[in-house]
This record gives C-alpha cells, sequence and structure tokens, in this order.
C-alpha cells in the first residue's frame, strides 16, 4: 500500500503527464509539495518499488509513470479533439490504449509496423475498439516483464497484421513471444488503466491483474503473473 506521501508525489507526477506530456522533475517535486529533494528522492524509491513509477537507470529522473513514459517510445498518442493540443508518447501498444483508458478519451495512435516499416494511424477510445487485422506482440512471458519493464515496453508493438508478427518472430526472435489481437489488448487496457488517475489510487494486487488476463483470455504459462 502507498502511504500518503507517496500518493500525494505520485498524483503530482500523474497530473503533469496528463497536462504536459512529461515528468517533473525532483525539485519540482520538492517545490510543490514543500519537501527536501533528498526526500522526494527516497518517496520515489518507495514508488518505483511499488511498480508505481519507473526510474531512470541513475534513478534520478522518472522514465515511466504506465501509461505515460517521459521518452520518447514507439507511440505517438494525440487526442481526437482538434482544440486538445496534448500529446504523449507511449511506451508500448497496450500503455497506447492505457492513455486512452485512463483519461477518458477518444485518441489517434500513429506508430509504424516493425516488420515492413508501414505507417500505422488508427483511433482508439474507451467505447472504440481499434480496427480488425492488427496485431501486438509481446516479447517475453509475464513473470519477467519487471526484469527489465523498459525493455519490455519498448518491444510491445503493433503489426499491420498477424503475418507480419509472425515473419517478424520467425527473423527476430523464433520460437519467442505471444502475437494477441489489437482488440484483445485493447480490452485488457480498460480495467487494467482505467482507474490510474483515481484520487487514492493503489497499485493493483497480483491476483487481480490474473483475473484480468484470464478474463481476455490470456491464459496459460506465458500470463502467469509472478
Amino acid at each position: 500500500m502507498l502511504t500518503a506521501d507517496t500518493v500525494r508525489v505520485r498524483s503530482i507526477v500523474y497530473e503533469t503527464f496528463v497536462r504536459e506530456g512529461r515528468a517533473p522533475s525532483i525539485a519540482e517535486l520538492a517545490r510543490i509539495t514543500a519537501t527536501d529533494p533528498d526526500a522526494i528522492r527516497s518517496l520515489q524509491r518507495d514508488l518505483a518499488r511499488a511498480h508505481a513509477i519507473v526510474l531512470s537507470p541513475d534513478g534520478d529522473a522518472i522514465r515511466m509513470a504506465h501509461p505515460f513514459t517521459a521518452a520518447p517510445m514507439a507511440f505517438v498518442v494525440t487526442p481526437l479533439d482538434g482544440h486538445d493540443d496534448r500529446r504523449w508518447w507511449g511506451g508500448c501498444a497496450w500503455d497506447s490504449f492505457g492513455i486512452s483508458a485512463a483519461l477518458d478519451l477518444d485518441v489517434r495512435i500513429d506508430t509504424a509496423c516493425p516488420h515492413c516499416g508501414t505507417p500505422i494511424s488508427y483511433t482508439a477510445g474507451p467505447g472504440t475498439p481499434p480496427p480488425d487485422g492488427l496485431a501486438v506482440r509481446f516479447p517475453k512471458p509475464a513473470a519477467l516483464w519487471w526484469d527489465d519493464v523498459v525493455d519490455t515496453c519498448t518491444r510491445i508493438r503493433t503489426f499491420c497484421s498477424t503475418d507480419h508478427a509472425e515473419m517478424w518472430t520467425e527473423q527476430h526472435d523464433p520460437g519467442a513471444g505471444y502475437i494477441a489481437s489489437a482488440t484483445t489488448v485493447w480490452r485488457l487496457a480498460q480495467p487494467w488503466y482505467g482507474d490510474r488517475l483515481d484520487a487514492g489510487f493503489q497499485p493493483h494486487s497480483r491476483d487481480h491483474n490474473q483475473r484480468l488476463l484470464d478474463d481476455c483470455g490470456l491464459t496459460g504459462d506465458f500470463w502467469h503473473l509472478p
């Protein structure tokens, strides 16, 4: 469970991502909370241990606060409302749907197929699934995701089709990974990320998340959480 202090810092982190598409600095968090920077560093480490944020390799900056990422990755997420100028980097195909779910917002998602390089642009929202035919490849079993979560996210990619995902796998990582429909991943993102911006949010339990996977038909050893 997160403490009142960690919840406050986490809330500011997410508010900054939502508003500006970036992570706040340690100095910024210290100023807003009237807290010593060393105390902020300690609170950030607590949040990272709870998998509530991901720190940079040096531990001095926020790298990710799922579903948001502070560094450019393979997905650009844009509100469909032409009067909303915000932009976010999606850490992966799943996180891109998660941004829409967390914000309760219809979005356009721009990426490219890793196999053929063709640009892919599609819309999605809490009530709007992505187009049929798109595939999402997960590179490693769920039990290994947090061994290097940035690497995991980097490689959860959207492909033009299941055929392209299978061909890419055969060429680059034979016999590994799992290919799901983009619609399945979109369905998973709604409950996984839909409450991420709620006041007082606490990370889901392992059993809760396992049920979400099961409910989307993502079962078997590959999807067994640690």
